[in-house]
């Protein structure tokens, strides 16, 4: 039976959408999908996968073309890595932190002010990290959480960088830092050590692997998403030239000010797991599931109804999806902010429950971990826990922007 488009009509995209689109789900059916459970069952990293997309191009995806790169835009970008999480979301997941890097360095990092100085010191630097992911294939990660406040953007970095000659000294931790021992260089999110630092002084500097004083600790044992083998990445005296820095000293906190969305850029995973959950139940439904006998069930009504419900959650969802991709742009309006929350909460919480949706609906058969259905209901369960936008944090974003006014506070109350 033939599969629905991750992107819906396809007829609506440009060439260079549906092409690449239609690169990562041959390597998705092909690769990636039979690969899945052993890279679930013994929470490895998917190192094989990421050869593939290394010599399909997808590592440089976001890479400007100036630099040797595809040149992808948002909405492009997103399309993709829904597509790769509709077949392995670790894979997705990982992918997404490497490509971020690009994507802060690249078309987000264009979009922001900066002095001449900066811009043109800027182009030389981000040219030194695009030559390592287009020639090298090299893959950066971007660890972000640190067990409090700092990820949720509501502190500064615990993190720092203490500026030495010729570069900075680095010590600091990071939890659930995917690609621990994978990724070529981290992207290591961080606060300029200085007196009265805030959250403009955050730095963005690609530490590399192999840098004396990197080292990774602690068992990686979880629920869902364990091939992204997010151990804790531990920063002792790290020394990194001036070249590290992804952005400019201070451009982090005006890009994550000013570019909102790409902090939503986890959600495409998730988009891509709401998606598979169905593509199971039809498929079993029709008696078309590899591995399993060809019995069908489709002519039962409550299956009928309840995989009409799920069809009817997956297209909200992906209406939700789509528009979020074309609505990406620097300096969105407050409503376009507020559309982000929503369809970010929704995508995570939505793919979880069409996880459970199928599950009722297939049956006993879904329990089983020679199908893959019980692994896309632990790795859709991941998506609201992850920061920087958990759905907690969304929804308390969205709560506070569609009762308040910029500005606005409540009179105190007086006993």
């Amino acid at each position: 039976m033939t599969r629905a488009h991750i992107a819906g009509n396809p007829e609506r995209l440009t060439a260079q959408q549906r092409e690449l689109i239609d690169i990562a789900a041959t390597l998705g059916r092909e690769k990636f999908a039979p690969r899945a459970a052993q890279i679930d069952r013994d929470a490895v990293f998917p190192f094989d996968n990421y050869a593939d997309m290394r010599a399909a191009g997808l590592l440089k995806i976001c890479v400007p073309v100036a630099h040797g790169g595809l040149g992808a835009d948002f909405a492009t970008y997103v399309m993709v890595a829904a597509e790769i999480g509709r077949h392995c979301g670790a894979t997705a997941l990982t992918w997404n932190m490497h490509v971020c890097s690009t994507m802060w360095a690249g078309f987000i990092a264009d979009a922001l002010d900066m002095t001449p100085e900066q811009r043109a010191e800027h182009e030389r630097i981000r040219a030194i990290h695009f030559k390592r992911v287009v020639e090298e294939g090299k893959v950066y990660a971007q660890p972000f959480s640190e067990g409090g406040s700092a990820a949720a953007g509501k502190a500064p970095f615990g993190t720092l960088a203490k500026k030495v000659d010729g570069g900075y000294i680095v010590t600091g931790r990071k939890i659930f830092a995917s690609l621990s021992g994978a990724a070529d260089y981290y992207g290591a999110l961080c606060t300029l050590d200085k007196p009265g630092a805030t959250m403009r002084d955050s730095m963005y500097l690609a530490v590399p692997a192999d840098a004396p004083g990197v080292s990774i600790s602690g068992a990686w044992d979880p629920l869902g998403m364990r091939g992204t083998v997010s151990r804790t990445l531990d920063f002792k005296d790290v020394f990194v030239p001036d070249d590290a820095r992804l952005m400019p000293e201070g451009l982090y906190f005006q890009a994550a000010q000013r570019f909102p969305h790409m902090f939503a850029t986890l959600s495409p995973t998730y988009m891509g797991l709401a998606q598979a959950a169905y593509d199971f139940t039809v498929a079993y439904l029709r008696g078309e599931v590899p591995g399993t006998p060809p019995v069908k069930r489709r002519m039962y009504p409550t299956k009928q109804i309840a995989v009409a419900d799920m069809r009817i959650k997956l297209e909200q969802t992906r209406a939700l999806f789509l528009q979020n991709a074309r609505d990406a742009q620097v300096d969105p309006d407050r409503d376009t902010r507020m559309r982000l929350y929503a369809a970010h909460f929704s995508i995570m919480e939505n793919a979880n429950d069409l996880a459970r949706l199928a599950i009722r609906t297939c049956g006993g058969q879904s329990m089983l971990k020679s199908l893959p259905l019980e692994r896309i209901y632990r790795d859709s369960r991941c998506g609201s826990l992850m920061l920087p936008w958990t759905a907690e944090l969304c929804q308390d974003r969205l709560g506070r922007e569609c009762l308040y006014e910029p500005g606005e506070r409540d009179e105190e109350i007086v006993a």
